[in-house]
């Protein structure tokens, strides 16, 4: 397994591509967060980040796809993946070491966004700093959130041995299980008490509870089921795919 993890980590660093997307990432939550003025957090009169919290996951709904799109597809379509079952490696070695070189580059991403919060909080008056339990929290929801893109974003990309064609898949499906169940919750003709249910469904739903600041074992669950089921469903397909 941490062969592959490695291999996953060092290629995607291997080209410029893996840094301009780790930048572009940085610079957008930077530009949102400091320079625009509807989002400024200079406009607030008070210290806090949720306007990072709010975004990040739009970002991230574009960015892990971009981390995850060439994890299996590349690996079909340079017969590489054939290569990896002449060694003693199992289908859940190979996706196991795929998804945490994947989710590693992403935690390195989400890392320097630590700045954002030393910064509010220098910058903040002397008796109204950051709410401490509100920020930890929202960082514990947005890493969950990002394994769960993770995962979506490896499922998608063992269908296919085109990278393009994953990054769209990955990418429509982290949005739609995202804000998709919120969206649909809102139809009048549900307005009868299922609209909560169907939102209990979506993402954003238990990434938003985290965000308070109180780590409920319920919204841990929900996302460990999540990564459990792209994962398992993953491993199904790897399994029935000839090598």
């Amino acid at each position: 397994m941490w062969p592959v993890c490695k291999k996953e980590f060092r290629q995607f660093f291997s080209s410029l591509t893996g840094m301009i997307a780790l930048a572009v990432f940085l610079l957008l939550n930077g530009l949102f967060l400091f320079v625009f003025p509807d989002t400024s957090v200079f406009d607030y009169g008070y210290a806090t980040l949720d306007r990072f919290f709010e975004l990040s996951p739009w970002i991230l709904t574009f960015l892990i796809p971009a981390i995850t799109m060439r994890s299996l597809s590349d690996e079909f379509r340079a017969g590489t993946y054939e290569i990896l079952h002449t060694k003693p490696l199992t289908h859940t070695a190979i996706l196991g070491g795929k998804f945490l070189g994947c989710l590693l580059i992403v935690t390195l991403a989400l890392l320097p966004t630590l700045v954002y919060a030393f910064s509010v909080e220098a910058l903040s008056a002397e008796n109204a700093g950051l709410d401490t339990g509100g920020t930890a929290g929202s960082y514990i929801g947005l890493f969950f959130l990002a394994a769960s893109f993770t995962a979506i974003g490896i499922c998608c990309s063992s269908f296919t041995s085109n990278a393009v064609i994953a990054f769209i898949l990955s990418a429509f499906a982290c949005f739609i299980l995202y804000t998709g169940f919120n969206a649909i919750s809102r139809i009048p003709a549900l307005a009868n008490g299922s609209d909560y249910y169907l939102q209990m469904l979506g993402i954003d739903f238990h990434y938003r509870s985290i965000s308070r600041g109180v780590v409920d074992s319920r919204d841990l669950i929900y996302f460990l089921s999540v990564i459990a089921f792209f994962l398992i469903f993953t491993q199904r397909n790897l399994v029935t795919r000839k090598p």
